[in-house]
């Protein structure tokens, strides 16, 4: 970006956005960290980009397979859910270069790492897919309820939200044994650990569901925006986007207080914190929003 004296003077050392969004490829769906860039799965152009979250310099995309649209990083690697090819694509998140592609289940729809391997969410298939983050390696393919749609590690167990079940699924991350199955609201899509507590997007009942990690026990289930979908904590609070009312709402971790709600760009999926913002991917907008 070419500074003028205006941006010198208000310290805009940082690509301006037009609108407050970046643009980025068409229908952005996924969003991740790597410590440095946020990576965005763009649905409908077969491929990521990569951000840098400094400035927002758009540092290239990544051709893909078909439908990409959940991203998660294992420390080294990109990994990719292609919900139109049943395949996740493993990427060096240094240069991007494609370090192989791998069959999962039926329309996979979300992705997590658990610090050795990586877990996929098959939409159709009812199961998930555990692979060997190291080479891929299929280390087995595991029941969950209907329709599972988003993914999160406590440290030690995998939980599923099951979209058509109206449950969350907690797997013991080191065999895939199931440990427990809990009500939450209607239609859980997205998913988040704070630490202490799970937090569930209820798509279909317009709130979020916390759930006491150890044990399931529902504490509380609090209003969100309309068609909530995504989650993401930011080490103090709970941020979830509301698809249907094109915003984000901010939640106090500890009580659920809400602290605000932020408009941001159409339809917003997911969202992803990078120790300093909150990124959102705005599917109708193809673009992010940084708060």
């Amino acid at each position: 970006m070419a500074l003028n004296p205006l941006h010198v003077a208000t310290l805009r050392w940082y690509q301006a956005l037009d609108g407050g969004e970046l643009k980025v490829g068409n229908s952005p769906f996924g969003l991740a960290f790597d410590g440095t860039h946020i990576w965005v799965a763009n649905f409908v152009s077969d491929n990521v980009t990569k951000i840098r979250c400094m400035d927002g310099a758009d540092l290239g995309s990544i051709a893909v397979n078909r439908a990409p649209i959940a991203v998660a990083f294992d420390g080294s690697h990109i990994w990719v859910a292609n919900n139109g090819s049943d395949s996740v694509t493993k990427l060096r998140a240094s240069d991007g270069t494609v370090a192989g592609n791998f069959p999962v289940g039926s329309a996979p729809i979300s992705v997590a790492f658990d610090g050795s391997s990586v877990w996929v969410a098959n939409s159709k298939g009812d199961s998930v897919t555990k692979l060997r983050a190291s080479d891929g390696a299929n280390l087995g393919n595991f029941s969950v309820g209907s329709s599972p749609q988003g993914l999160a590690f406590d440290g030690t167990h995998i939980w599923v939200t099951n979209n058509s079940g109206n449950t969350a699924t907690k797997l013991r991350a080191s065999d895939g044994a199931t440990a427990g199955t809990y009500a939450v609201g209607n239609s859980p899509t997205g998913i988040a650990f704070d630490g202490a507590n799970i937090w569930v997007a209820n798509h279909g009942s317009d709130s979020v569901t916390k759930l006491r990690a150890a044990d399931g026990a529902n504490l509380g289930n609090f209003p969100a925006g309309s068609f909530p979908t995504g989650v993401a904590f930011d080490g103090a609070a709970i941020w979830i986007t509301n698809s249907g009312a094109d915003s984000v709402t901010k939640l106090r971790a500890s009580d659920a207080a809400n602290l605000g709600n932020f408009p941001v760009g159409r339809s917003p999926r997911a969202v992803a914190f990078d120790g300093m913002h909150v990124w959102i991917a705005n599917t109708n907008s193809d673009s992010l929003s940084k708060r």
